[in-house]
């Protein structure tokens, strides 16, 4: 049986969602490396793939299936057997789960997107304050959500933390977390980090992704 292919990028907060998600129920992925900054999701042929042109995308069987949120869900239903938790099968469990991911897709990501994609596509030279407060505004959701929990859904680590982080940590550079005014959201954060996969799987691309954006700002800015 082959194994899952994925179609990614370290660059990509939902790519690597998928990754933290793969790590976690020991999953080994056929990875299938894709230089956005070189649009290489917008050829045919990745486009005869995927019409949405989105990163990740996971090929499994004669299956393709698109969105970091829904594939993280189908590994763990398909491959996550003694890592339930992750994805739990009691409807009010799951419901929240979902409506996390929701929140990472309506907010976190969609927002991360409106700073980032028209700076490094476009030649964009606009990181205000308005888009940078915009951001932030979501920290103040996480806290409430982790006032009582060590993770998003409660006492249990779930897709929803990793779609989350990654999101994250990818844009907490442009736009600051105050310990101070977010001591649960930071905590989280640590939490997360202390994971033996996390670094090599999230921590470095997000990094990665925060230096490309400094650097293609200030190229933007500098014509």
């Amino acid at each position: 049986m082959s194994k899952p292919a994925l179609y990614y990028a370290t660059l990509s907060p939902p790519s690597r969602a998928v990754l933290l998600t793969a790590k976690a129920i020991g999953l080994d992925l056929e990875l299938r490396p894709i230089n956005l900054l070189k649009g290489e999701h917008l050829t045919p042929e990745f486009l005869k793939l995927n019409p949405q042109h989105t990163i990740p995308t996971l090929i499994d069987g004669e299956a393709t299936i698109i969105d970091s949120h829904a594939i993280c869900a189908y590994l763990v239903e398909k491959y996550g057997q003694e890592q339930q938790q992750l994805y739990p099968k009691d409807l009010v469990k799951r419901a929240n789960v979902d409506a996390r991911l929701h929140l990472d897709s309506g907010h976190l990501f969609a927002r991360l997107r409106f700073l980032y994609e028209p700076i490094l596509y476009y030649g964009s030279t606009d990181c205000s304050i308005d888009k940078i407060a915009y951001i932030q505004k979501c920290w103040e959701i996480l806290e409430g959500f982790l006032k009582d929990d060590p993770y998003l859904c409660g006492s249990d680590l779930t897709i929803a933390d990793f779609c989350a982080v990654a999101t994250v940590t990818s844009v907490n550079d442009a736009a600051p977390i105050d310990e101070f005014k977010f001591p649960k959201l930071q905590a989280w954060l640590k939490r997360l980090a202390e994971l033996p996969y996390y670094q090599e799987v999230n921590g470095d691309g997000a990094e990665e992704l925060k230096a490309i954006f400094k650097t293609k700002l200030a190229e933007n800015r500098g014509k």
